[in-house]
């Protein structure tokens, strides 16, 4: 049967699930202005400050998710990866083949939560923590009969709390590796960034806040300017200069291999803690 178009002025995004990606979704896409808050939908079964978090920027709360699933056109999956399954078959008498099933679920796939759910319009999106700040690296893969028009309205939900890439679902593990674990890496560059600062005899609050600044604006340069990062390095290692000094001691640790080498096991793992 031909999926049933959504209407894009009406639609409404209910959310199974109110935890804090969830919440970082929902607050992006209300303050773009892509929807407004009456028109996003959830319930909080266990912990009330996850309602009082959504309540505070106008989302409506329900009793139950059946209800949740029942008054809307876009449900979107936010749980554990351990109990989805469960959610999904308690929840699958309402997912009528007017809705569109969205999961953000890590490391679960678009065969299993088809297969649970009896439901093949589905897209399976990952974002990354980012998306708190508005800034997260999103790859969303379209499931069986999910339209072209679904797709797009995903992508501009999704491009309220950064940026949007399609792909295969065959290359989630290694998306995984890059950007759903990358932060954590860029975590570790800005303290270890920090340190160095503090050892070369900066205060640590100045240290802290020049290596987050530093690290932000060079990602910037990268995406604004469209120039190769290996062409931005040179632009500003000068011979003989400061900058060619610290990287000749950064190759000599292997540091691009190390974060080849952070994102290939991360990848790795993912595909083993991903049901088969």
């Amino acid at each position: 049967m031909e999926a049933i178009t959504i209407p894009t002025d009406t639609f409404k995004v209910g959310f199974i699930g109110a935890g804090k990606m969830a919440e970082s979704i929902a607050r992006g896409v209300v303050q773009s202005g892509v929807l407004p808050p009456h028109r996003i939908l959830t319930a909080v079964h266990s912990n009330p400050s996850r309602g009082t978090a959504f309540e505070s920027f106008g989302v409506k709360l329900l009793p139950h998710s059946n209800a949740v699933v029942e008054d809307s056109d876009v449900v979107i999956l936010s749980l554990k990866p351990q109990v989805v399954k469960d959610v999904v078959l308690q929840l699958k008498p309402k997912f009528s083949k007017k809705k569109l099933l969205v999961s953000v679920v890590a490391g679960v796939k678009l065969k299993d939560l088809q297969e649970w759910a009896g439901h093949t319009r589905f897209i399976r999106v990952m974002p990354n923590t980012p998306s708190a700040v508005g800034e997260a690296a999103t790859v969303m893969s379209m499931g069986g009969s999910a339209t072209e028009e679904d797709g797009e309205l995903i992508a501009k939900l999704f491009g309220a709390v950064g940026k949007v890439w399609r792909a295969d679902e065959k290359l989630f593990d290694a998306i995984t590796g890059l950007s759903g674990s990358g932060p954590a890496y860029i975590f570790l560059a800005i303290e270890a960034l920090a340190d160095g600062g503090v050892a070369a005899g900066l205060p640590r609050e100045l240290a802290l806040g020049l290596a987050s600044q530093t690290v932000l604006g060079a990602a910037s340069m990268v995406v604004k300017t469209g120039k190769h990062p290996g062409q931005l390095k040179d632009d500003v290692a000068s011979p003989g200069g400061t900058t060619i000094a610290g990287i000749h001691e950064l190759e000599k640790s292997g540091f691009r291999g190390i974060l080849m080498n952070a994102v290939v096991a991360a990848a790795k793992r993912g595909k083993e803690l991903s049901p088969s």
